[in-house]
């Protein structure tokens, strides 16, 4: 794993980096100071209106994490439809489970461990619900097929809403020559568009050559419509829709896009992109913004990656990144979401990351193109964090931590 031992990962069955090939030379670059830093993309976000804002200071928020319930083996993904008491939380050999009242119950609500390559770097990743889910009862899911391959597919509720049916409609396959890199996140935008996060086929250093291939449906984030369509349409405003590059490609330039999430109150998409072997980074970007290029393999974080001089000029550059070697270290970004609960209102507009051997958590917020409030909760939760591998957000809007034990946290007031 980018040529560094670290076996407390090695035992955890690592998701999110776990380079299969050597990582290229690191190019003789003097990393930036301070450690962490805070950069402008190449594009302003568009102004909030009405955007709630946090109640309180942070300084007054006793923050903890809550253990609300275990499931078998590493979990991926937590989500609900909107106002949704249950908890639907996304085991990443193949099953999907429902957490109510504090209970998992006995019986998945999907099992598709015979549809899942599951180990390392592969399995189930991530579940959305359509936005018309109470009417309509159709969600959809991505994992990695018996082959390897990318699979994302639909399925239904049964008469059980506890219960979903197992005839599925794959709606999307792509080929994968590697087992890591594999990307992770499937979810529908403000826009009702479903969006799909893919990293760049694996080995290390972008050995398919991936990352600045416009014709590649890897290294990229994918926007479709699943509503119409046989198995499903290009959105007309895709960059690509006409020509020029693979037409679902909304963005370009991912090495290994882990977790993306929108925050449509300040319209913006936040993406955790795992580096490879120095830098980790979260990108901000416009939700609206078509067609960016986020760098990779020009650039890891905001650093030259295979040349020791590179153009940056039209690449999106992160709001954050942090080294491997500095403070607060780590490996594996894993990128979260911002706050939008009610039940922490200190928190509201604040995004919430971790990293996976760092087993750390850390904020910041967002506003007007610049960083700020960047804070580290680490040594404010009342417990160990045990290798954070997702979080999740509930149907009341509240934060979920999950590891790669199959604990499920829930961010609270201590």
């Amino acid at each position: 794993m980018r040529g560094r031992s670290l076996a407390l990962v090695a035992t955890a069955a690592l998701v999110a980096c776990g380079d299969t090939a050597p990582p290229v030379a690191s190019p003789s670059v003097e990393p930036a100071s301070p450690t962490v830093t805070a950069t402008s993309p190449t594009k302003a976000p568009p102004t909030p209106s009405a955007s709630p804002s946090a109640v309180g200071s942070l300084d007054d928020l006793d923050l903890a994490l809550e253990l609300v319930a275990t499931i078998p083996g590493e979990a991926t993904d937590l989500t609900a439809p909107p106002g949704d008491p249950r908890l639907f939380v996304v085991g990443q050999s193949g099953r999907i489970h429902i957490v109510r009242d504090g209970s998992v119950l006995e019986q998945p609500f999907l099992d598709i461990e015979d549809r899942v390559t599951y180990g390392g770097e592969q399995g189930l990743f991530s579940l959305a619900f359509h936005p018309g889910f109470a009417e309509n009862g159709r969600f959809f899911v991505h994992h990695s097929g018996l082959s390897g391959e990318t699979i994302l597919a639909e399925y239904h509720v049964s008469d059980d809403p506890d219960r979903a049916e197992r005839e599925q409609r794959v709606v999307l396959t792509v080929e994968q020559p590697a087992a890591n890199h594999n990307g992770g996140t499937v979810t529908f935008g403000p826009d009702g568009y479903l969006y799909l996060a893919l990293g760049d086929g694996g080995g290390g250093g972008d050995t398919y050559g991936n990352g600045q291939n416009l014709d590649s449906r890897l290294a990229k984030i994918l926007r479709i419509d699943v509503d119409h369509g046989d198995p499903y349409a290009i959105p007309p405003d895709n960059p690509f829709a006409g020509g020029g590059g693979a037409p679902e490609a909304w963005a370009v330039g991912l090495r290994n896009p882990w977790r993306i999430s929108f925050d449509p109150i300040d319209g913006l998409l936040y993406v955790g992109d795992v580096g490879q072997g120095e830098w980790e980074e979260v990108d901000v970007v416009p939700i609206d913004a078509a067609g960016l290029n986020y760098g990779w393999p020009i650039l890891e974080g905001e650093h030259c990656f295979a040349e020791p001089e590179c153009d940056t000029s039209g690449l999106v550059l992160p709001a954050v990144e942090y080294a491997h070697d500095g403070d607060p270290g780590g490996c594996t970004v894993i990128g979260g979401y911002v706050y939008r609960g009610t039940d922490l209102p200190e928190l509201v507009g604040h995004y919430l990351y971790a990293d996976l051997c760092g087993a750390w958590i850390r904020s910041f917020r967002y506003a007007d193109g610049v960083v700020t409030d960047q804070r580290d909760w680490t040594d404010d939760v009342n417990r160990p964090i045990p290798l954070p591998y997702s979080f999740g957000v509930d149907g009341r809007g509240e934060l979920y931590l999950m590891t790669s034990s199959g604990f499920v946290f829930r961010f609270t007031r201590g």
